[in-house]
């Protein structure tokens, strides 16, 4: 059940993924913001799907704040267990209930164990939009691109397409698309609504863009 602060966020990212769309009718709450989503895949590339995510994300920071959030919290432990603890605490409402744990992070030459990994206990976003390629697009990789990119901090995501979780590790860089297991991950048998069930790699998961 989504709270006031849920329903203004899904609300807020639903208006700006309909302004990428050119779109002013959409069905309300999180129903709605699904369906944007998969509008968003239909007819585009991923690399052109990854810019309409980056540009809401961007939407989301004042003018100049990427390069004054990294002078004033350049990477740390600090910082990465601070997005962590942000992270869970903010966007339930679009993944469900999480947990912060820790992750080994190679920092400075050293191998250190920090409290920075979140562990998604069951996507509501993969479980309600039932597509490999909306989680891997729209979600995994310009979210790896947006703090790497905006905020200089690594962060490594790694979904599960079995038991829906996901653990998003700050402080640790992101695998390239050719190491990343999504890269060979089905369609979800039955359910996903974007492409044909079986197919390996999910066809909407672009390895080239």
């Amino acid at each position: 059940k989504d709270n006031l602060f849920a329903k203004f966020m899904i609300a807020y990212f639903a208006k700006r993924m309909a302004s990428q769309l050119g779109r002013q009718d959409y069905p309300p709450g999180y129903d709605g913001f699904v369906e944007l989503s998969r509008e968003i895949v239909r007819g585009r590339s991923a690399a052109e799907q990854r810019d309409a995510v980056a540009s809401v994300l961007a939407s989301l920071l004042p003018p100049g704040g990427p390069a004054r959030f990294r002078a004033l919290f350049p990477l740390s432990r600090w910082s990465a267990e601070a997005n962590a603890v942000f992270t869970m605490a903010g966007f339930k409402w679009l993944v469900g209930p999480m947990a912060v744990e820790e992750t080994e992070v190679v920092f400075e030459g050293r191998e250190e164990a920090w409290k920075s990994a979140v562990r998604i206990e069951k996507c509501r976003y993969l479980e309600e939009a039932g597509c490999a390629g909306l989680c891997v697009n729209l979600c995994q990789r310009p979210t790896q691109d947006f703090f790497a990119d905006a905020f200089g901090l690594p962060l490594r995501m790694e979904p599960n397409f079995e038991d829906l979780s996901c653990v998003m590790r700050f402080g640790v860089p992101a695998l390239s698309y050719e190491e990343d297991p999504v890269a060979k991950q089905t369609c979800f048998q039955g359910e996903c609504p974007m492409a044909a069930p079986g197919e390996a790699p999910c066809p909407k998961i672009d390895a080239g863009a």
